[in-house]
């Protein structure tokens, strides 16, 4: 007896298997897809929570997901932060965000805000500046370490860890005249100066070097005029401790220059005896 149904048609062995396996090509889009943070990017060091983030601070990254405004990046958190493509560089115009990251690219981040009630993370690939803006306002009258690191007809240009670097105008370099600054400086040069104004709005930081030098000698000034009261306090006691010793070695010397009374009192008993002989 025949069946009228058709025989079913099997694969071979190999296409069966090639056709339940995803291609090479499918294998590799799978493992690059986005995925959070590995646990070996966390360190004890590391944020747990939004709640331990401070600005500036640095936070290992992978690039999720790139479009025309910047990049999304996984730093391990609940929440993933945003590149904005002005923070892609800090020295040239980026057009692209795909011309700095990718998708897949690991990355060292700063943060630059953080929003904590609204879980929202701004980031950077800018490493920030040593001193913020904020932080400058309230440094005037400081005195900073920097390098001179650019020199013109009116001034030095200083970095010393802000965002740009400060000037020190020409008429700041010295109490005594200064033709150009060339004369005072040279590019490389490690020097001190006092920050003596800061303009958040204009992005402005005045530096004066005469400043700085006329607080070293006033500080010097202050070491020796206190050595010297203390030496003249050792010279008042030295005296005076010499004054007493002599005053007491005068009266030593007039108490032994004259007999006592006992003495007076013998020698007029023997005076009269020998009148009277």
């Amino acid at each position: 007896m025949t069946s009228d149904a058709e025989p079913m048609e099997t694969l071979p062995a190999s296409e069966a298997v090639e056709a339940e396996a995803p291609s090479q090509g499918e294998q590799t889009e799978a493992t690059e897809a986005p995925t959070p943070a590995a646990p070996e990017m966390q360190t004890s060091e590391s944020p747990k929570s939004i709640a331990e983030l401070a600005p500036k601070m640095a936070l290992p990254g992978k690039i999720l997901k790139t479009d025309l405004a910047g990049a999304i990046v996984d730093v391990g958190l609940e929440r993933p932060g945003f590149l904005h493509i002005s923070q892609l560089s800090g020295n040239k115009r980026v057009n692209n965000v795909t011309d700095v990251v990718k998708e897949g690219d690991e990355v060292t981040v700063y943060v630059l805000d953080v929003n904590k009630e609204k879980g929202r993370i701004s980031l950077t690939l800018v490493k920030p500046p040593a001193y913020l803006w904020s932080e400058l306002e309230g440094m005037v009258n400081e005195t900073i370490t920097g390098e001179v690191v650019r020199l013109e007809k009116f001034g030095a240009f200083v970095d010393f860890g802000a965002e740009r670097p400060g000037l020190i105008h020409v008429s700041e370099l010295s109490d005594e005249y200064v033709s150009s600054p060339e004369a005072e400086l040279s590019v490389g040069e490690e020097i001190e100066a006092r920050i003596i104004g800061v303009d958040a709005r204009k992005k402005q930081i005045d530096l004066s070097r005469k400043a700085a030098l006329a607080t070293e000698v006033y500080v010097e000034d202050d070491e020796e005029d206190e050595a010297s009261e203390e030496m003249t306090a050792m010279a008042i006691a030295l005296r005076k401790a010499m004054a007493d010793s002599s005053d007491k070695g005068k009266k030593r010397r007039k108490k032994s220059r004259g007999p006592s009374d006992e003495q007076s009192n013998i020698l007029a008993r023997t005076l009269q005896t020998q009148q009277k002989e």
